[in-house]
């Protein structure tokens, strides 16, 4: 039987919408990262996001993210269509220091 690699996918823990209809993401392993909505305004649901009161809507549900509209998006895409601001890891300072 052959073994297939499985990927974890880190669930959202935060969510905060930003300007520019970009969110602020923050993962279960310490990574924040931005992820821009803009390429989905166009398509179904996502639409209504344009009104800036839906997509300031969002929060986080189970391990990803909602809109009040229904919309929503899985943590996969999430996490790799986002760009890292930064780790919470390579913020720490080694004890000791």
């Amino acid at each position: 039987m052959m073994k297939e690699d499985v990927v974890m996918c880190e669930s959202v823990k935060e969510v905060t919408p930003l300007d520019g209809y970009e969110l602020l993401l923050t993962f279960g392993n310490g990574e924040v990262r931005t992820f821009d909505m803009k390429p989905y305004l166009d398509h179904g649901v996502f639409a209504q996001l344009r009104d800036e009161r839906v997509f300031r809507t969002v929060h986080v549900s189970f391990d990803t993210i909602e809109w009040e509209n229904g919309a929503d998006l899985c943590p996969e895409v999430l996490y790799s269509e986002s760009v890292a601001v930064r780790k919470v890891a390579e913020e720490r300072v080694p004890y000791g220091s």
